[in-house]
């Protein structure tokens, strides 16, 4: 998958595994229509550092692009590795997928 334009970036704080500092770089790429829907869903990019793009997918952009957000934030948060953001353990990047 490709990661197109990139609309945003964030770098964030993390530690190697012998504990030394390393910079994370999450990028965002502008939210297109799914090629592969036959509904008109939506997918937005998104990359961590260096790994392989993924995407979040949802029926318009604006879905696509918060889901895209909270994927990262939950990838992030599962490698236990340190990282922050302006010493907020979220990364900054908290929302609310449901609101009520």
């Amino acid at each position: 998958m490709d990661l197109g334009t990139v609309i945003a970036e964030r770098r964030i704080e993390g530690k190697t595994p012998d504990g030394s500092p390393l910079e994370v770089v999450i990028r965002f790429g502008t939210p297109r229509p799914d090629p592969l829907s036959e509904n008109g869903d939506w997918e937005c990019p998104h990359q961590i550092g260096d790994e392989p793009v993924d995407a979040a997918y949802g029926v318009d952009s604006v879905q696509a692009l918060l889901l895209s957000i909270y994927a990262v934030r939950i990838k992030l948060a599962e490698t236990g590795a340190g990282e922050d953001w302006m010493g907020m353990r979220d990364f900054g990047l908290t929302v609310a997928p449901v609101l009520s």
